[in-house]
């Protein structure tokens, strides 16, 4: 492996099988990530997270802190500060209570697997602190699904501050694998007063890391990405702060990116629309290129 690119054995075979016709996609379900960035004296760093080995999606692989939506934050409105919920549905190219859910998935599974809630009690504020015993229950109740989003947000009288959100892009898993995700990435800068925790159930480490380090980390096959991963990391290099990637946020492209595999002169290729660094040559012998 040249660089640190995420790519289990059983893809080929896969592949080959969509091409042919005979695999069936399943339906992907919706999900949100959170590049979330801090300011450095030089340059913003990002939160990643290393998933654990054992995962059976993208085992070692590093990403950011991301989850499902909860369909019971399709049923609820919240309390919300920022753009409304038609804006941020036609920003996201869906209904409005299906914009909440992406949103709230969004605030939410940053907060469960770092401990950092974009959240406050009124629409101009955020949450200085999140840590203590109390806290934790709320955050292990959301965890396992024992509460809904819209049930901490009303419990505790906090707003959703949809406002600190950029959305960033779109990627959605390969119609060859078995767990397929519509994924929309967001990014946010840390609130003051918080502070990142390594409390993900999914990850064994947790690292600030600075965009272009980690792009390099990846070129060397030092750390494991999928692509959507790396993609964004790379896009980040280019900001000098949190808020000017946030600024550039609303101009970007969300027009979903998905994987291609078509047959080519004896060969499976797999390639992802604008992102020629991913693409595959798989011979008919199965090895990839």
């Amino acid at each position: 492996m040249a660089n640190g690119q995420w790519y289990p054995p059983e893809w080929p075979n896969r592949i080959r099988a969509l091409a042919e016709g005979t695999l069936t996609p399943v339906a992907p379900k919706r999900a949100a990530t959170v590049m979330l960035l801090k300011d450095t004296a030089d340059t913003p760093v990002v939160h990643m997270l290393r998933r654990r080995a054992s995962m059976a999606f993208a085992g070692g692989a590093y990403a950011y802190p991301g989850g499902g939506v909860d369909p019971r934050d399709d049923d609820r409105q919240v309390r919300w500060a920022g753009p409304t919920r038609a804006w941020w549905a036609q920003r996201l190219g869906v209904d409005e209570t299906s914009a909440q859910a992406i949103v709230c998935a969004a605030v939410r599974e940053t907060y469960e697997e770092s401990g950092v809630l974009l959240a406050g009690l009124t629409p101009d504020s955020v949450v200085s602190d999140t840590t203590g015993e109390d806290w934790e229950t709320d955050r292990t109740a959301l965890v396992s699904r024992d509460l809904s989003f819209a049930e901490f947000l009303d419990r505790r009288g906090l707003v959703l501050r949809s406002d600190l959100l950029g959305a960033w892009t779109r990627w959605i898993t390969p119609e060859f694998e078995p767990r397929r995700y519509d994924t929309w990435f967001f990014v946010a800068a840390l609130p003051q007063g918080q502070r990142t925790r390594n409390v993900s159930t999914e990850a064994d480490r947790t690292v600030w890391i600075r965009p272009a380090e980690a792009a390099a980390s990846y070129d060397k096959g030092e750390l494991l990405m999928m692509p959507p991963t790396i993609a964004t990391l790379r896009q980040l290099r280019v900001y000098g702060s949190a808020a000017e990637a946030l600024d550039a946020a609303p101009g970007r492209d969300l027009t979903p990116v998905l994987a291609q595999a078509r047959f080519e002169d004896g060969e499976l290729v797999l390639t992802w629309p604008g992102h020629d660094e991913f693409t595959k040559h798989i011979p008919a012998g199965g090895a990839s290129a």
